[in-house]
């Protein structure tokens, strides 16, 4: 007894729970370690745009040498210049564009917490379904020791010529069919375990037992991937409004002072001021462009009406789900119970089956479809269970609320 509690400890010890593999992954995934960067390359855009509204400040100087003078000109001319502008009135594009932004930046941020969403729930899946192909790999295990406890058995019996060659071929194809399909699930919960180290991004021992918290109906809330699709479609609403400001008028401001120095002048090449301060008010108006602007303004609203029937298109389908989630988790309730049921009778009907064959009054076949029995009500009985705490996760999912705040 020792000796096994010394073999599981380490195993107890490094069992990675469902909470902590969701803290995980919504920090460290490389999914949402991506989505976090364009959201801040959203958020630096933002900026950007804020930025616009502040008055511009841009120094500069020039050298001009004339190999050959002009006259009235010095040979060398050099300056340096200051030159301040703002923009005083731009129809609007500035304000478009800022709002423009900050819808991207919105989208982004929905786009995040969706990916997170969307990752908790396929970890949630991955998790439970490893539980699933555990419990069946057990429920195979006990019935390996049977059927070796039995062909053992059963082997001494021919040797003693109270056994047929048939028995004991019977048992072993039964136990060696066993062997197969234990090998074949451990494959299936490797590929299971490693599809679940991508999505979580680190390394998975073994897992513990995890349960979300009895069940409550939850008021549906519009999931991220909806969200994110409204701030699209306002990004490119406010994108159209910017295409409308170049139809205004565009008034700018400049005021610029600049300092000349000169070289190689005579009476014939007279030097120039040595200062001067220059302010220039311009005003830009677009009279005709052929309909370019107008018909990029289209396109702009035909991608937003694209987006906005999307939305409603993947409003009906949460809608739906949430429905069927609702339905899935009273249908796991009452495949436990039937579960349940048939897991207390062929448990019964192995006992009392097991006992006979051990006297000699029920043969290997009656034997092999009771421990079979058995074996698959073990298992379905678990695949069961883990199937209602999945049926949940889809449920709370689509309800639009987080995973890890309904796990006990």
């Amino acid at each position: 007894m020792i000796k096994i509690l010394l073999i599981l400890l380490p195993v107890a010890i490094y069992a990675q729970s469902l909470k902590s593999l969701l803290d995980f992954a919504m920090k460290r995934s490389d999914l949402v370690v991506a989505k976090s960067f364009l959201k801040e390359a959203k958020s630096h855009e933002v900026e950007a745009r804020k930025s616009a509204y502040y008055p511009t400040l841009d120094a500069g100087a020039y050298y001009q040498s004339l190999e050959e003078r002009s006259p009235m000109f010095p040979g060398d001319t050099y300056s340096g210049y200051a030159k301040l502008g703002l923009d005083i009135y731009d129809g609007g594009k500035k304000s478009s564009l800022l709002s423009q932004s900050k819808n991207t930046y919105k989208s982004s941020s929905f786009d995040l917490e969706a990916t997170r969403k969307d990752l908790s729930l396929k970890i949630v899946q991955g998790f439970f379904a490893i539980k699933s192909l555990e419990a069946t790999l057990q429920a195979r295990d006990e019935a390996k020791k049977s059927l070796k406890e039995q062909l053992t058995r059963m082997q001494r019996f021919y040797l003693a010529r109270v056994a047929t060659q048939d028995d004991v071929d019977r048992l072993q194809a039964a136990y060696d069919t066993n062997v197969y399909e234990m090998e074949a699930l451990k494959f299936q919960i490797l590929t299971f375990m490693k599809t679940l180290e991508l999505h979580v991004g680190q390394n998975i021992t073994s897992l513990d037992s995890a349960k979300f918290q009895p069940f409550q109906e939850s008021d549906l809330e519009l999931i991220d991937k909806v969200k994110s699709l409204n701030a699209q479609k306002d990004a490119l609403e406010s994108g159209a409004k910017s295409v409308d400001s170049v139809y205004y008028p565009q008034l700018r401001v400049e005021d610029t002072y600049s300092l000349y120095g000169y070289n190689r002048s005579d009476i014939l090449h007279p030097k120039g001021v040595d200062n001067q301060n220059k302010l220039l008010l311009t005003l830009n108006l677009r009279l005709f462009d052929n309909g370019t602007l107008s018909k990029t303004k289209e396109a702009l609203l035909s991608n937003t009406q694209a987006l906005n029937t999307q939305v409603i298109y993947a409003t009906k389908e949460q809608k739906m789900q949430y429905d069927l989630a609702l339905a899935r988790i009273q249908t796991s309730t009452i495949k436990i119970r039937s579960a349940k049921s048939a897991l207390v009778s062929a448990t019964s009907a192995f006992k009392t089956i097991s006992k006979k064959y051990d006297a000699g009054i029920a043969d290997n076949v009656v034997y092999l479809d009771a421990l079979s029995s058995q074996t698959n009500a073990k298992a379905l009985y678990e695949t069961s269970l883990n199937d209602l705490e999945v049926a949940y996760a889809i449920y709370y999912y689509y309800a639009g609320k987080n995973l890890e705040e309904f796990l006990q």
